[in-house]
């Protein structure tokens, strides 16, 4: 018999949240931040490579991030990788370095970046709701091998669905304060 485990299911969606965090990390309005390159992979060595396993990112001014490629066989791919990104980034090569100017955002460009924290806002819901349905058929199929009552069923999937709303809610509520950061001026 598979026991439901609710501080597995609030774990799983805790690390949505987490994920969530960090994508809106990269989505910075109008300033430089190491972290806006978070999001972006390399293709490198036969495999997407997450960018900060391959340079050092610094940001030593506020419009400007400077990308140092430790490989500079790499530093093509990963220029391709910043410039192919949903971050509207032109970077420019020097050798193995790459700046990255942070251009000030237009109003086009602030309800672009709007509509880039929804869909990541939106794929951290799903993330949620496909905990919430392995949740519910694990408790189906305990109910199924009689291991619960029907009311003991209804019970534990009345609680995953708190759990599930608390999250969604608490999603909601970073993509608010998300857009409110974007489109701020």
């Amino acid at each position: 018999m598979a026991e439901l485990d609710m501080e597995d299911v609030k774990r799983r969606m805790e690390g949505a949240l987490s994920n969530l965090s960090t994508e809106f990390s990269g989505l910075r309005a109008g300033r430089a931040s190491v972290a806006m390159l978070d999001p972006v992979s390399v293709d490198a060595y036969g495999s997407k490579m997450p960018l900060s396993q391959l340079s050092n990112v610094s940001a030593p001014e506020s419009r400007l991030l400077s990308v140092s490629v430790w490989d500079a066989t790499l530093v093509s791919s990963v220029e391709k990788a910043i410039r192919e990104s949903d971050l509207g980034l032109n970077p420019q090569v020097e050798g193995a370095v790459i700046r990255v100017p942070v251009p000030v955002l237009s109003e086009d460009r602030r309800k672009d970046m709007v509509k880039v924290a929804s869909r990541y806002a939106e794929a951290a819901r799903v993330s949620v709701r496909n905990v919430r349905r392995d949740a519910i058929e694990i408790i189906r199929k305990d109910e199924k091998a009689g291991a619960i009552s029907e009311d003991e069923r209804h019970n534990y999937e009345s609680d995953v669905q708190k759990v599930t709303d608390g999250f969604v809610g608490k999603i909601d509520e970073m993509l608010t304060k998300k857009e409110t950061d974007i489109t701020q001026i």
